[in-house]
Parts: structure tokens; sequence; C-alpha cells
């Protein structure tokens, strides 16, 4: 069994164009995703899966830096370009993040694949997402290989193709659904980069942590300093959150 986590990112996000490659104290913000990734103790590859647009070349650039293997496939399908990447790197367990998530927790990560993997015979997928009490910007979605086979070949809609696990949640009559809620509900922070202002908060959490040398804080350590600090939640407090995520 192989677990293989695949981050989706490009640089044409609509609503802050190149937002994955946005640095704070010199250092992309993929950078700092793929850093806390990679603490996962289950994770055994991590792929980047990109485009094959030529405006991608810097998240090229950053995985070769770093050693992370990529990806590139359709910019439209996402869907196909994620199928292809868990082929070629011959996944078994697939988790799913998207790349604006900078202050990923691999706690949580690994929480929600120990479960999956736990109960891979009662569940198809895993993810803290389906009923959300944590923050946006520590999504985490488990599956399996076989349930993503099914969805590649069935999913017709234009929707289901662009964005990757709809087909799963919107047909519980085919799929196990599992959700992993957390022990409190802090769901109403926002900690994802869609727009300036979510990047201004990030920004600011991040130069917190830095400064006080604990860039590895876990969410819990996270929100406790957004609750010290609640002019910063409030900075993007008004961003509505896109029914259906923006292609990634």
């Amino acid at each position: 069994m192989k677990v293989v986590c695949i981050i989706q990112a490009r640089m044409g996000s609509k609503r802050l164009p190149g937002k994955v490659m946005k640095e704070v104290l010199g250092k992309p913000l993929l950078e700092y995703q793929i850093d806390r990734v990679r603490r996962s103790r289950f994770i055994q590859e991590l792929v980047i899966a990109t485009s094959n647009n030529d405006l991608e070349q810097p998240i090229i650039d950053l995985c070769n830096r770093l050693s992370v293997a990529f990806f590139r496939g359709s910019e439209q399908d996402v869907l196909s370009r994620y199928w292809e990447a868990a082929k070629k790197y011959e996944a078994t367990v697939v988790v799913r993040l998207t790349s604006d998530c900078p202050l990923m927790d691999p706690a949580i990560i690994d929480a929600i694949i120990a479960i999956f993997l736990s109960k891979r015979n009662q569940y198809d997928y895993v993810s803290n997402t389906i009923e959300r009490t944590f923050p946006r910007g520590f999504d985490v979605e488990v599956f399996s290989m076989k349930a993503l086979d099914e969805a590649y070949e069935k999913a017709i809609s234009p929707s289901d193709r662009e964005h990757v696990t709809p087909y799963f949640y919107l047909h519980p009559e085919k799929f196990n659904l599992g959700n992993v809620k957390n022990t409190i509900d802090l769901s109403h922070y926002r900690l994802t980069v869609d727009t300036e202002e979510d990047f201004q908060l990030i920004k600011n959490v991040i130069h917190y942590l830095h400064d006080k040398q604990v860039e590895s804080a876990q969410l819990e350590e996270i929100s406790i300093l957004l609750r010290e600090k609640p002019e910063w939640a409030l900075i993007n407090a008004h961003v509505e959150q896109k029914k259906v995520d923006d292609l990634i």
C-alpha cells in the first residue's frame, strides 16, 4: 500500500494570480506548505500536480530546487491530471491537498490518513470537509485509488472534471464517506490564500511564528494566536468562499 500526497498547484488563480509563489520572508507560500507536508509520518511520496501551461515554470523550478516530484497535465480537466499523476506514482491511497494552504498541519494530515487506513474496508473517502469544523486552509481528503479510478471513468460534468473530488461526496450512494470533526469548531477562521486580504493574514501569522521561532506551530497554537489577536481574523472575515473552489 503506497500513500501518495498530491498537491494541485497552478499560477493562474483568478482572484490572486501567482498566489502559490507569493513570498513571505523570501520564501514562496508553496514552499512553506511543502515543508509542513514533508513532516507527515504516513505520506510516502509527495507530488505537485500542475498544468502544461508555460506559466507554471516557477512551480517546476521550485520542485526541482526542493527535489519534489511533479506531474504536468491538463489545465482544465484537473481530475484527469490528478488521476494520471496518481497512476504515474503508483498510489494505492491518495491524499489530496490544494496549494493555497501554507499553514497545513501534518498532524491533521496523519490523523485523517490513520482513520482511512484503519477503516479502509469501511470507507472509500475520508475528509475533514463534509461537515466543516476545521478552518479553511486545513482541508485534507484521503481516498482509495479504486475510488479515483471510478471518478475518472464516470464523472462527466464539467464541474466534476474541473474539481477532483465532488463526484465522491455528491454520490454518497456510490461511495462510503467518512468525516473527521475537530474537537473545537474553528470553521470561522480562514487560513487559506485566495485574495490579497487572505495573503495579509497569512503573512502576519508567518512573521509571528518566525519571530517566536515556532515555524512548525500546529493548528491549536495558531488558533490560540488568533484568539489573542482577534483583529487579525477580521482582515479577511468578509471574504466569501466560492461555492466551488477556483481551479487550482
